[in-house]
């Protein structure tokens, strides 16, 4: 094996977590999978047919990362973080359908 297969790319991924954490723990990482969807739905990217930049991405990646950290700053807790999160998803899904939609007709 030449080094450069999803496993290896989960480790890295996981080392870098770890340094930037300065700790290492078993659900290091978890629910990340929503701040990355959040983010490339927040910049444009269509869950319907895989349409999006990667501009739009990086857009979507600061937007959230500004959104938690005011939410942190605010003391607003975690559990509503993620309920703000799942709202922003599906706003965006709705505003993407109707989108689709108005292109169709």
């Amino acid at each position: 094996m030449n080094g450069s297969g999803p496993q290896d790319q989960e480790r890295g991924t996981g080392i870098v977590t770890a340094a930037r954490a300065q700790t290492a723990q078993s659900g290091m990482g978890y629910m990340y999978e929503l701040d990355a969807i959040a983010a490339a739905v927040i910049g444009g990217t269509s869950l319907a047919g895989g349409v999006g930049r990667i501009g739009g991405t990086v857009i979507g990646v600061v937007i959230l990362g500004v959104m938690s950290s005011g939410f942190t700053f605010l003391r607003v807790d975690a559990y509503y973080q993620e309920i703000v999160k799942g709202l922003i998803i599906v706003t965006a899904v709705t505003i993407d359908v109707y989108r689709n939609r108005q292109k169709r007709s």
